[in-house]
């Protein structure tokens, strides 16, 4: 019982403040809006007994993400210039986005209509069993991903050091 009401409370405040992240005229209160919907989901993992999800969850995107997206908004300084509703959502934009949006709906209510809903299988998210995902089933795509990833530290830094030299 104590478990629907903390998992109805932080999906209501997931669902409100990611609506903040939309409706908020400012761009340095948008991002705050999308760190509080980061904590509401880490909760929400916490609640579905993945806590190593979860911390991974707030240390990647809490962390690290959004405080890159709060430096890039405040180098280009746009953190506070109030930005009209109208200029961030044109009309194309908001047309393309409801339509995407119905056809999202339509696709889930589609399966969701034709799926065979079973009882749910106990997930174990501990820092165990997702290292043993990760390096013995998934060992290739994780090494190329890290691949990736350092190939876009190496591209950041020869663009940085492109516009410093220039």
């Amino acid at each position: 019982m104590v478990e629907a009401i903390f998992f109805y409370l932080f999906a209501g405040i997931a669902i409100l403040s990611a609506l903040q992240v939309i409706l908020q005229a400012r761009p340095t209160r948008a991002l705050l809006s999308l760190i509080v919907t980061m904590f509401a989901l880490a909760v929400l993992f916490i609640l579905l007994g993945a806590p190593f999800i979860a911390m991974i969850h707030l240390i990647v995107y809490a962390g690290a993400v959004l405080v890159l997206f709060l430096f890039v908004i405040m180098l280009q300084g746009i953190g506070a210039k109030e930005i009209p509703l109208e200029e961030r959502f044109g009309p194309f934009y908001l047309g393309t986005a409801i339509l995407l949006g119905a056809c999202l709906l339509g696709g889930i209510l589609l399966i969701l209509s034709h799926a065979s809903v079973g009882p749910l299988q106990p997930i174990e998210g501990t820092a165990k069993a997702i290292g043993h995902l990760l390096f013995r089933e998934y060992l290739l795509p994780f090494e190329l991903t890290s691949i990736l990833l350092l190939l876009g530290v190496f591209a950041a830094v020869a663009l940085a050091k492109k516009e410093s030299d220039a």
